[in-house]
């Protein structure tokens, strides 16, 4: 029996694809982005975030906390269970709205993604996902409406620098996703300090045939506080100005 390590359902979502979306974040990652929004995804295995400044002290910690003091993120699901709970959503889907995978990273759990995305597709509703791109499935592409995937800096040292992991691969499986005729909205979280060489991404974009879309996805330190609730020491980094962001705004594109 298939299962996967899912850290969170999120309802309502409209960051996260077209539309009205339920958005499936899975647990596990290859990539250590210093920047990380969502670090409690990074690992594959269930972990607890503890926010003290929410601890009201009331000792009943083992029969879970009413305060929201300790989070426990990650629970061992099958498609059909996780199914069940996104057709409770489905009449939101009609307008153009649907199910995304993200995570951590969806393909580090390839065998799940792949069995809960034929499921969404034997239900005609409209399925996306959202990736590094450095794992790659053609069984999954190819069940996918759409790929979002991200190409957060060209140079692979820096790469290499800030994520942990080289980006040849990962520019390499944006070329085979591309083969496959996959829509692809790439993009870039534009963090400042760095030099993320985003003219070259947008060129690169604009070559692939089946992109649809450069978004520029200005930083933002929603991940900081969990880091620290997870005992981990977080570097910060500015969020970009609206004048950086009117600048680089050249470099997107809609086709």
């Amino acid at each position: 029996m298939v299962k996967g390590m899912v850290a969170d359902i999120q309802r309502a979502s409209i960051h996260d694809g077209p539309g009205l979306r339920t958005t499936v974040f899975l647990k596990g990652c290859p990539l250590r982005c210093l920047w990380c929004h969502n670090p409690e995804c990074i690992s594959f295995n269930r972990e607890t975030l503890y926010y003290p400044d929410k601890c009201i002290h009331c000792g009943r910690c083992e029969e879970g906390c009413f305060a929201g003091a300790r989070v426990v993120c990650g629970a061992e699901m099958t498609p059909e269970e996780v199914m069940q709970q996104l057709l409770l959503d489905r009449d939101y889907y009609q307008n153009g709205g649907g199910v995304t995978l993200s995570g951590g990273e969806p393909m580090a759990q390839p065998e799940f993604a792949f069995a809960l995305l034929d499921l969404l597709k034997n239900e005609n509703i409209h399925t996306a996902a959202e990736t590094s791109l450095y794992l790659y499935s053609d069984e999954v592409m190819k069940k996918l409406d759409l790929l979002m995937a991200d190409l957060k800096i060209w140079d692979d040292e820096t790469h290499k620098a800030y994520t942990g992991v080289s980006n040849k691969t990962i520019k390499e499986n944006f070329i085979r996703a591309d083969e496959l005729g996959v829509p692809i909205i790439v993009r870039t979280p534009v963090v400042p300090g760095i030099e993320q060489g985003i003219p070259d991404i947008s060129e690169f974009a604009k070559g692939l045939k089946h992109s649809v879309k450069y978004e520029l996805l200005p930083y933002h330190p929603l991940g900081v506080t969990k880091q620290i609730a997870l005992g981990e020491k977080p570097m910060r980094f500015d969020i970009p100005s609206r004048e950086k962001m009117k600048e680089l705004s050249k470099y997107a594109y809609i086709r």
